[in-house]
């Protein structure tokens, strides 16, 4: 008899984190009941819809970061593996709504993955390529990591390798990833993980400013205890050891090069007021997040005309003939900026990605600047223009205007993503130049528009620096880019767009000068309407399917609120080809909440691709499309059809191989349909329950898809840790595990059933056992109850 344990001390109850889902079950928001924990949250709407985030068998995802707004709404970030291996490019963000519902997702995949995990090209070879790639001095070169490589939106197998050593000019150090096709052996391409720019104290740029610095008996050292212990020491003009600044009267530098300490001010300055913006701008605990300060490395090499951030620290050299050292206040911010790059969005250093990557550091290094307002160095738009790069007294970049520099993109074009990263980067510097000031002449120079769009009007660069930090922090991914006809929604302005929205509303001002400024600069997007009343997104689960004429093939789909209160949304489809029809289960929902939609076809439909047109009604009208394929009989597909014996077990203990109990009709735990169902766990104790049937999967078929409905019910109150588990997992012939599909938990635990599928497309022609393991510890009731399973081929 299955039978809730009465509660247990609460001693008994350990707090933990999420950290590795495989696509685990859901959790559905219920109206007036309190929002579950964001992660919890985020993981359920995960295991619900895993196509909104092209979800493929096989997959496993880390949860690694959740930020809670003000209003309790929440972004929780991703990692991504492949039947075990590590997808770049692979990231996304779930977004849920103050009450938990779905509010959307953040994701750079274009579909599901497919591809194979056995290289054809040895890590040999990968090896070899990296060598021969890596220009300078070559000290090691690491194991070759096989991954799959998605930074354009579709999977492909490589090896990644990183060479470490010396660039060219022998004195930036280098640590090289370069990137392998495991099946062609071409070389894909690189990046170096090096990021260069290509008391009181008297600097060098920034005149008499105040540093805080550490007294030990009688000696002041430049160490900054309210930044975090950040400290700021001597390289002596070579690349190994450092020295901590000391002083005796904490009076530093004299404002000239010829002091040492002059440069050393500039450099400690900068890394405070960076520490500084972040924190008091945008929240921000310093550049870790953590509260650390940074590390700042003066009179590094000779003659050295450069100045890098290697993940943990910043560098300076002191430029040609050691004259110039590269301590200015928009370098430190910019290099520094990287830094935050790196930790909260990770954007690729390469392509657009890369691009959009620089100019985040030329926007922050900017905007570091207007906030220090040092007296010798205020803020201008410009990069770089104290140091001297050029020898001209040119800057380095020009942000409102930055073909000025004879090679930076101010409009975008399809050569955009090949040039080099500090080039592409001016699209981003020019969008947001025109953002915060607008186009025309202006204050720091004038701002042309691209082709025939528009002038723009500015709105403040308090607003905009709002707009965009807010786009890095919770909607960008590693592989975001200006334009993209792949994921079109993966791009700077969709996702600035919905920062402005978040900050200012929808149809706001903020929100069309947002609009207005990427036209300016010739990034276009098929923008979602905006609407200043009630209104919700709709998305399905997954995009596409495929069946054969006179089979039938379903979609999940949901909505979601994206302002104002929810609505009831009537849901319709169009598109259909002939002799096909639709059917909603159910026909309405409220904003929040998903529907079954069921695509039946007829013998006589005729085969081919159709785009489904889904459409939501209620005070507006959304869309999304589905893609059916409907293949003829035959082709190769024999053995059609529904695969899974006794499949809603109103058979009672048959076909299936179950634990004592497991297949019941008892009324404790109602079933979906009939009045059997697989009741697995429950008990409150250690237990474990088992639930297995092998399936013969015909070859040659374009669809396998493997599906049941699961409800949850749990007696645990944690929200941050799984107790109880129910794994689903595909076994071969001798009962080695060739894939776990799923884990759910007592996190999980939703009121009624909720469909899950997976394609088994991977095991096709092959006959594999699907089997579900239930675990349950000392205490606390979980039931996991199973009803309604499939194996559709088509």
């Amino acid at each position: 008899m299955k039978r809730p344990l009465a509660a247990v001390s609460a001693a008994l109850l350990t707090s933990g984190l999420l950290t590795c889902v495989a696509t685990p079950a859901a959790q559905a928001a219920t109206p007036g009941a309190p929002a579950p924990a964001p992660a919890a949250s985020a993981a359920g709407i995960l295991a619900s819809n895993p196509g909104a985030v092209q979800g493929a068998s096989g997959e496993a995802y880390q949860a690694h970061r959740t930020k809670v707004d003000a209003n309790g709404a929440s972004h929780t970030r991703y990692t991504r593996t492949y039947h075990g291996l590590r997808v770049y490019g692979g990231d996304f963000v779930i977004h849920t709504a103050p009450n938990g519902a779905y509010a959307g997702t953040s994701v750079g995949l274009a579909a599901p993955l497919t591809l194979s995990t056995a290289p054809k090209v040895t890590s040999a070879a990968a090896t070899q390529a990296t060598r021969k790639a890596f220009e300078g001095s070559l000290t090691a070169v690491g194991t070759p990591e096989l991954f799959v490589d998605a930074s354009s939106g579709k999977g492909r197998l490589a090896w990644e390798t990183v060479a470490t050593g010396w660039q060219a000019d022998q004195q930036t150090p280098s640590k090289l990833h370069v990137i392998t096709d495991a099946v062609t052996g071409k070389m894909i391409g690189s990046y170096d993980e090096i990021e260069t720019v290509a008391g009181t104290g008297n600097g060098i740029y920034t005149g008499t400013v105040s540093i805080d610095t550490t007294l030990s008996g009688s000696t002041y050292s430049m160490v900054d205890p309210s930044h975090g212990n950040g400290r700021t020491c001597d390289m002596n003009n070579g690349t190994s050891s450092c020295t901590t600044f000391t002083d005796a009267d904490n009076t530093w530098g004299t404002g000239s090069n010829s002091n040492r300490q002059s440069a050393a001010v500039d450099a400690h300055f900068g890394a405070a007021k960076t520490f500084d913006y972040f924190k008091n701008v945008h929240g921000r605990n310093g550049i870790f997040g953590n509260g650390s300060g940074v590390p700042s490395r003066v009179h590094y090499g000779n003659n050295y005309v450069n100045a890098f951030w290697d993940g943990a620290q910043m560098t300076y050299g002191d430029g040609s003939s050691n004259s110039r050292p590269l301590v200015s206040l928009d370098v430190a911010g910019h290099e520094m900026s990287h830094g935050v790059t790196e930790a909260v969005a990770g954007l690729v250093y390469s392509g657009e990605s890369g691009g959009l990557n620089e100019s985040t550091s030329d926007i922050f290094g900017n905007m570091v600047e207007f906030y220090a307002a040092a007296p010798s160095d205020p803020g201008d738009y410009q990069v770089g223009e104290k140091i001297n790069i050029n020898g001209n007294g040119t800057p380095l970049r020009y942000m409102y205007n930055p073909s000025l520099d004879g090679k930076s993109h101010s409009c975008w074009s399809s050569t955009t993503k090949s040039v080099d990263v500090h080039y592409s980067s001016g699209v981003g510097n020019h969008f947001y130049f025109n953002l915060a000031e607008g186009t025309g002449a202006t204050a720091y120079g004038t701002s042309p528009v691209c082709g025939s769009a528009p002038a723009v009007t500015g709105i403040g660069r308090a607003k905009a620096e709002k707009i965009w930090y807010r786009a890095l922090d919770v909607y960008f991914t590693s592989n975001t880019s200006y334009v993209n006809t792949t994921t079109p929604s993966n791009t700077a302005r969709a996702y600035t767009l919905r920062a402005a929205t978040d900050l200012y509303g929808s149809c706001s001002t903020e929100y069309k000068a947002v609009q207005a400024a990427w036209t300016a600069v010739a990034v276009s997007g098929n923008d979602a309407p905006c609407s200043t009343g009630n209104d919700f997104s709709v998305s399905l689960s997954p995009t596409s399917g495929s069946v054969t004429a006179g089979g039938a093939v379903s979609t999940t789909v949901g909505t979601a609120v994206t302002s104002g209160s929810a609505q009831t949304v009537t849901l319709s489809a169009a598109g259909l080809p002939s002799g096909a029809s639709a059917s909603f289960n159910p026909a309405s929902v409220t904003a929040g909440g998903s529907s079954t939609l069921t695509i039946t076809t007829s013998s006589s439909t005729p085969t081919g691709t159709y785009s489904v047109t889904v459409t939501g009604t209620g005070s507006v009208t959304r869309t999304a499309t589905y893609t059916l394929t409907v293949n003829g009989p035959g082709g190769g597909c024999t053995g059609a059809g529904q695969k899974l014996g006794n499949p809603g077990f109103e058979s009672g203990n048959t076909v299936w191989t179950a634990s004592s109990g497991v297949i019941t009709s008892s009324a404790s735990q109602p079933a979906r349909t009939g009045s059997y169902k697989a009741w697995l766990d429950g008990y409150g104790s250690s237990h474990t329950d088992t639930l297995s049937q092998a399936v013969s999967l015909p070859a040659g078929c374009t669809s396998y898809n493997f599906s049941f409905y699961l409800h949850i019910d749990s007696a645990e109150t944690t929200s941050t840790t799984a107790y109880d588990t129910l794994r689903v997992q595909v076994l071969n012939s001798s009962g080695t595990v060739l894939a776990t599909l799923a884990t759910y938990s007592n996190l999980n635990k939703a009121t009624g059933y909720t469909l899950r599928s997976f394609s088994l497309a991977s095991y096709a022609g092959q006959t594999v056992t699907l089997k579900f393991t239930g675990t349950e510890d000392v205490s606390l009731q979980t039931s996991f109850v199973i009803d309604d399973t499939a194996v559709n081929v088509s």
